[in-house]
């Protein structure tokens, strides 16, 4: 996915994640610094039925941080 993210990039190709997304995918997905969009509204709705709305935002949340700050320890290392 890193790979073909950045040949997207490198082409000039605005890259967008989407589609079976989760709170660990999406975890995954916002580490790949080239996505700049997930589309995580179905999976937040669905989740929402469970746990709350705003909690399933709050997860989320926390999820797309924690894979951010992944890219963030790796371009400081």
């Amino acid at each position: 996915m890193r790979e073909a993210a950045a040949q997207a990039a490198r082409l000039g190709l605005e890259v967008h994640g989407g589609h079976g997304l989760d709170f660990e995918t999406a975890r995954l997905m916002a580490g790949v610094p080239e996505i700049v969009e997930l589309n995580i509204g179905h999976f937040l709705i669905g989740e929402a039925i469970f746990c709350g709305l705003e909690s399933a935002i709050r997860q989320m949340r926390a999820s797309i941080a924690k894979g951010r700050m992944a890219v963030r320890l790796e371009d400081a290392a």
